[in-house]
């Protein structure tokens, strides 16, 4: 039978070295050399790099004042995870299987000294056999990261970015540089005497008017040939359907598991969310299990219609959940943390919950990111949040084009099937994008399914998740943006924009929605200060005032977020105080997100949506678009929209 052991509980060691010095090492324990430019420390892990050298003194809090700046020498070394796999954990004649669910981004694997593999990417798992390299007792891990890629942050080209690493990281106009190195998702050793379940993936198909439901699990096994593979479903602990199967039809086949009644799967504030446990076992001939590995599941129906009043080629913005229209309402979701190696079930748990309570029911998780921990997809399954995932990419600003040579090709197909067969089975996720603002030029065209790439992540979308609906891009359609000129033309489909209220909230903000003829808003927003709390407890050095871009800290994340101008327009003098600013800035993000939010709501169902740019600060700006601040809680703005969220009418 199968052991999992958890190195999470293990006691790691974080060493940092002038790049390649510790090749030249010929201690078992590169955590006890001497020639260690940084000599070893207490390592998290899961955790970032960073996390653990704050935690021991060598780099400040990046999140205070300019420190970040302080941070930057990190990507500039390697870096080794080290610890021991116990003694008793080692048993002669069995497999011995490293699975890494994420690391941050390339470097090697050792063993007692010896190379293992080595690795590269962030946003897939890594599988490592160790079995060769084990010695009965005395085994030491090492996991060595190598140098970041120098640059994939928010200005360039990403016809060039195909290094396969969050972006976000290196600076985006909400967040500082602070290019995380580590082991970012779980971490565990697989003990088996090579029977056992190698893969499972699985996702659901409902007929809602009849509540029936059906389960499609596929995936393979390694097993003797008079062993059986069983799948169970089950509600509360009740089993409610099984079926089993030999091992080589599932191999071949998988399993299809037919059920009725089923209990329905709503967003929030639609209805219930009741889920179910699925169980895959693998049974060798007399019945007993030899592995076992299971998933959380839920039954809906999805379907897209068009806006109503939309031209007939448009594409499908109204969400039908079980045959009922839902207007798409909630945020963008970007990264709680730069450091998401770090974050615990309670950091997504506070948000996720705070997003319920104010009415959401849909993300657009960014694609300048990476996959969500299974936590995220997880609470979103329990609370009603509907999920639209993006794979990683994302514009540039001075061309928005994905690569086009089969290499990066290739390798963002990989992405994207182990995207797919990671995260199908969760009945939050709605539909797959390719990904963020992709433009075929600087006028705002979006991309479509004549580029390789964006055409390849649909084929493997299609193959392997064919209930689900794939969009090339957000925005998407003739125009990436809302012009006015052109309303009543068919023009304007998913559009992204404005972020921001450059004249007069009356009449110029108010006309301008006024005139909105847009099938959905997969991007709006407008920006707000944090509170006076968090920008005077993040300062540090410097001082708050006064609120424009001459003051380093109000022009961390560019000046665009800036607004004293325009409250010296509408106040007649300069802002005498933070508290005076920050208030005016609260009232006028929360005066514009209600118009916005009301405008769209109010046009259901010729308009499918509106998903605000952006969600929560993943950085405490001192002033951003975000509706939910640095500490997880709502500013002004997410307490205005509630009663527009709430109102289903």
């Amino acid at each position: 039978m199968k052991k999992t052991y958890d190195l999470s509980q293990l006691d790691w060691k974080l060493s940092g070295w002038v790049p390649e010095l510790w090749r030249a090492n010929t201690d078992q324990l590169i955590s006890e050399s001497d020639s260690a430019e940084i000599a070893a420390i207490p390592a998290k892990v899961p955790g970032s790099v960073q996390y653990s050298l704050r935690e021991a003194g060598v780099i400040p809090d990046w999140n205070i004042g300019l420190n970040y700046r302080l941070c930057e020498w990190v990507e500039n070394r390697h870096w080794i995870y080290e610890t021991q796999i116990p003694d008793a954990w080692v048993e002669p004649g069995k497999t011995f299987i490293l699975n890494c669910g994420g690391l941050d981004y390339c470097g090697e694997v050792y063993l007692n000294g010896k190379l293992v593999s080595d690795f590269c990417g962030t946003h897939v798992p890594h599988v490592f056999d160790l079995t060769e390299q084990l010695e009965p007792s005395g085994n030491v891990l090492r996991i060595f990261f190598d140098l970041s890629p120098r640059w994939l942050g928010q200005f360039g080209c990403t016809s060039k970015m195909d290094k396969w690493k969050p972006r976000f990281n290196y600076f985006w106009d909400w967040t500082a540089r602070l290019v995380q190195i580590g082991i970012w998702d779980a971490i565990s050793l697989e003990v088996t005497d090579g029977k056992k379940i190698d893969s499972f993936r699985c996702w659901t198909e409902t007929d809602a008017a009849a509540a029936k439901g059906k389960v499609v699990a596929l995936g393979k096994v390694t097993a003797c040939s008079c062993a059986t593979v069983k799948l169970t479903l089950s509600k509360g602990g009740k089993a409610v359907a099984e079926k089993s199967v030999p091992a080589a039809s599932f191999n071949e086949a998988g399993i299809t598991l037919d059920t009725s009644p089923v209990e329905l799967w709503w967003p929030n504030l639609a209805g219930s969310q009741p889920l179910y446990e699925l169980k895959l076992q693998l049974l060798d001939g007399s019945g007993k299990e030899i592995d076992s590995t299971g998933k959380r599941v839920g039954f809906r129906e999805i379907r897209w219609e068009q806006c109503e009043g939309s031209c007939p080629d448009s594409d499908p913005w109204i969400c039908v959940v079980n045959g009922k229209k839902v207007f798409m309402q909630g945020a963008n979701w970007t990264p709680i943390r730069p450091n998401f190696a770090d974050l615990t079930e309670a950091d997504y748990r506070k948000r996720l919950e705070l997003y319920k309570d104010l009415g959401a029911n849909t993300f657009r998780v960014w694609g300048g990111a990476s996959l969500e921990k299974e936590w995220f997809y997880d609470i979103c399954d329990e609370l009603g949040l509907m999920v639209w995932q993006e794979f990683p990419l994302s514009s540039s600003t001075m061309d928005c084009i994905p690569p086009k040579d089969e290499k990066s090709i290739s390798e963002m197909a990989e992405i994207g099937k182990s995207y797919v067969e990671r995260r199908q089975h969760h009945p939050s996720l709605i539909i797959w994008c390719g990904g963020n603002e992709l433009l075929n030029s600087k006028e705002w065209v979006t991309a479509d399914m004549s580029h390789p790439m964006i055409a390849r992540l649909g084929k493997v979308v299609e193959e392997f998740d064919p209930t689900r609906r794939y969009t090339p891009t957000s925005p998407s359609g003739p125009r990436a943006g809302f012009d006015a000129a052109n309303a009543g033309k068919g023009l304007h489909w998913d559009i992204h924009g404005p972020w921001k209220c450059e004249s007069d909230i009356e009449p110029e903000w108010l006309d301008y929605w006024t005139s909105d003829d847009s099938l959905l808003r997969s991007e709006t927003g407008s920006p707000g200060a944090s509170s006076a709390e968090i920008i005077r407890s993040t300062v540090g050095d410097y001082d708050v005032m006064p609120p424009v871009a001459t003051n380093p800290i109000w022009r961390r994340h560019l000046d665009w977020w800036i607004e004293e101008k325009q409250f010296v327009k509408e106040k007649g003098h300069k802002p005498e105080t933070l508290e005076e600013y920050v208030e005016w800035s609260q009232a006028r993000q929360a005066k514009c997100l209600t118009i916005a939010l009301m405008s769209a709501k109010i046009r259901f169902p010729r308009c499918g949506g509106m998903i605000f740019w952006m969600g929560h600060d993943c950085f405490p700006c001192a002033a951003n678009t975000s509706i939910i601040d640095f500490n997880g809680d709502p500013k002004p703005a997410a307490l205005a929209i509630k009663s527009i969220w709430h109102n289903n009418s």
